[in-house]
């Protein structure tokens, strides 16, 4: 190298430090409240207050660790790797200040609406509007920064990590377009365009492709630098790495459908779903495979090292939660493991192991090279990774028990053919103590957690953080070409940019557009009709305070589920439904046919009524919340006029000109014979409308009356 021609220039740590506090802060309070709700599946009374709720908090923990944790931690790895890989500054200051500052205020955002009711509802994108504006503004700034950044670089070729940078940034813009597509009622009000069928399909390919892109390629991006950093070793296999990289971004991006086996979705989407989730297993072990394979000649590190062995277990919970995926989309399986615990414990193997041990892997790593010390104390980083180990083992163990004896007294049927556990709560109560280690598992994760916040406040303390870091490198390092034709790629990011969007773009257009087009895929019903303004209001109740996220309204075709709650769910009967409300997880019963007065579990409005003022007083032993404030809380009917005519937008067929008079009437009226019914209660309370809309759940399915459109 002809020393006369370097350039000297400055790395930007600034940014680094900053994201690196801002991961070990969200982090801290993303656990506090998952703590919190795990303890509430044990002690009912925990939930405290409305704002404090099991069903308002529990989208508070998923976007506080997924975009708070890991995306802040994704950006302190990239600003830290993106400069030195390319050897050169961040382009663009101002653009990391927005992105940084940005970002944050989003997720305080986030806190400020989430356990007020303010949400969507849709699973990992409970967000509204404005904030979903800003999400996308605040991550173009961030590609924006970092495509700059790559353009102005000083290497020729680009290394493996920054390809999974750049597949990140492309595939979370589409994901978050596409799905935040939403029709604004009010400033903190808006319904999703999509409906039903539809609106399930588009939210699970997000959803899925959510953990693939925003929590895995970027961490692989991660794991590709920091892994042979801290090791001292170069990446065991160049080949294995382009495989691994293609194969990953184009099958991820289809498998979305296999969260929604055996429901109302089309069959062909839910088997092209399983067929790319059951691909996917070859380039997700070779990632995992091209991690580990990395440390040959340094496992003697891996004993001494703390680093090392939270990167080892992070690339080994990986490999088993990228086996048990594609395993999990298997229908055979899926029949066994969807609506229970198994699928919350394999995906906290990911989230503990994968997400949670690589960025604290990496920050034990990075502080000390950003304060230029040694870091305080490694028998204290030695004991963090053994209590975070157990706790990992201990929240996942009990679930995967939890899981197994829900699916299996939920199917179990007695020799005369009766369902021996008709009383969905017996389910509940007999995985209690399973819920209570779970608990404990999740409190040692969070203290070793602690442990790691005073070691890294220490080491920083004990060091001097440098805002910037010299550097010196030529204008254009010279090519280390070998021939290889993936060498021609990596030396033109714009065409790698490209090619990584046509990848991700396939699987979108060929699974979501038959579905919109396709009028037969969603087959409607005669005698489903738009809810009255009384249940429209009850839906939205239903969502703002959580109720999907313990309660499917999605019936099964299996003997078991139309034997406990009736007939199985068609498609046509969600085609107003914005957004859809299938459900991931049953904690509750299905309420599908909760309203279907000759129904088997039919209620009555009082019954409702008594259950939300105190559930263990109908249901002993119940761990649903308490929820008084529905009955004291009195019902804004300000915007019902707004809603009925953004459904009427959407094509709910409501009548021209209902919501200026007759809207009210009909709600006011509804109300009050609801009521009527109801020892004590006052007709223009929030529990009257909630009411109104569970008993209205499956009364539109009387007769086999499909119509397929032509």
């Amino acid at each position: 190298m002809n020393t006369q021609n370097l350039e000297t220039f400055h790395y930007d740590n600034t940014t680094v430090r900053n994201f690196s506090i801002a991961v070990i802060f969200w982090g801290v309070i993303g656990m506090l409240v998952g703590l919190i709700i795990a303890f509430q599946l044990v002690f009912p009374s925990l939930n405290l207050a409305s704002f404090l709720s099991f069903g308002r908090l529990r989208p508070l923990h998923t976007n506080a660790v997924i975009f708070a944790f890991v995306g802040n931690g994704t950006f302190a790895g990239v600003y830290y790797s993106l400069q030195r890989l390319c050897k050169t500054r961040m382009y663009s200051d101002l653009l990391s200040k927005i992105n940084f500052w940005g970002w944050q205020l989003i997720i305080v955002s986030a806190a400020l609406t989430l356990p007020f009711g303010i949400t969507t509802g849709k699973e990992y994108a409970e967000l509204e509007w404005p904030i979903d504006v800003a999400i996308a503004l605040v991550w173009v700034s961030f590609g924006l920064n970092m495509m700059l950044t790559i353009l102005h670089r000083r290497v020729k070729h680009l290394y493996v990590a920054i390809w999974f940078y750049i597949a990140t940034f492309v595939a979370v813009t589409l994901l978050h377009l596409v799905n935040s597509f939403e029709l604004p009622v009010s400033m903190l009000k808006s319904y999703s365009v999509y409906a039903g069928v539809q609106d399930a399909l588009v939210q699970w390919w997000y959803g899925h492709n959510a953990v693939a892109f925003f929590l895995t390629t970027s961490y692989l991006g991660l794991m590709y630098y920091f892994v042979p950093k801290a090791a001292n070793r170069p990446v065991y296999s160049y080949r294995l790495s382009i495989v691994h990289f293609w194969a990953l971004i184009f099958l991820y991006i289809w498998a979305g459908p296999h969260h929604l086996l055996y429901t109302a979705l089309p069959d062909w989407a839910q088997s092209l779903g399983v067929a790319f989730s059951v691909m996917l297993i070859a380039p997700s072990w070779g990632g995992m495979l091209n991690g580990l394979l990395t440390l040959r000649g340094a496992w003697d590190k891996v004993r001494e090292e703390p680093v090392l062995k939270f990167m080892v277990v992070a690339l080994t919970c990986y490999g088993m939660a990228t086996f048990e995926g594609p395993l999990l989309s298997l229908k055979n399986v899926n029949a066994i493991s969807h609506y229970t615990d198994w699928t919350i414990a394999h995906v906290h193997i990911g989230a503990l192991g994968w997400n949670g041990f690589l960025t604290f892997g990496m920050l034990y790593w990075l502080f000390p090279v950003l304060y230029k010390t040694e870091l305080f104390s490694k028998k204290l980083a030695n004991y963090h990774f053994w209590i975070g180990t157990l706790g990992i083992i201990l929240y996942a163990i009990p679930l995967y028990w939890a899981g197994f004896t829900q699916s299996l007294m939920w199917k179990e049927f007695d020799e005369e053919g009766m369902l021996v556990y008709q009383n969905f709560l017996d389910t509940v109560t007999q995985i209690i103590p399973m819920y209570g280690l779970r608990a404990i598992g999740g409190l040692l994760f969070f203290i070793g957690t602690l442990m790691m916040v005073y070691n890294l406040y220490k080491t920083a303390r004990k060091g001097t953080f440098a805002p910037d870091t010299e550097a010196k490198a030529p204008a254009l390092m010279p090519s280390h070409e070998d021939g290889y034709w993936h060498r021609a790629v990596e030396s033109r990011p714009v065409q790698l940019l490209f090619l990584s969007t046509v990848a991700i773009v396939i699987g979108t257009a060929l699974e979501l557009v038959p579905t919109f087009l396709i009028k037969s895929n969603v087959p409607t019903i005669a005698s489903v009709k738009p809810l009255t303004p009384l249940e429209l209001e009850g839906r939205d109740l239903y969502i703002k305070e959580g109720c999907n996220n313990c309660h499917s309204q999605m019936i099964r075709p299996f003997r078991s589920e139309t034997e406990r709650y009736g007939e199985y769910s068609k498609a046509g009967e969600f085609v107003y439904d914005h957004p859809f409300l299938w459900g991931s997880k049953r904690t509750g019963p299905d309420l599908a046919r909760e309203g279907v007065v000759s129904g088997r579990n039919y209620k009555s409005n009082d019954w409702h009524y008594k259950h939300f003022r105190n559930p263990q007083e109908i249901s002993p032993g119940s761990i649903m919340p308490k929820y008084s404030w529905l009955l004291e809380n009195q019902l804004d009917v300000s915007q019902t006029k707004a809603k009925i005519k953004a459904m009427r937008t959407l094509g709910v067929p409501y009548p021209e000109g209902y919501e200026k008079e007759q809207a009210m009437e009909d709600l006011h009226q509804q109300a009050n014979e609801i009521a009527a019914t109801i020892d004590g209660a006052e007709s223009d309370r929030e529990v009257i409308a909630i009411i109104a809309y569970l008993q209205r759940l499956g009364t539109d399915i009387m007769q086999k009356e499909t119509v397929e459109e032509e």
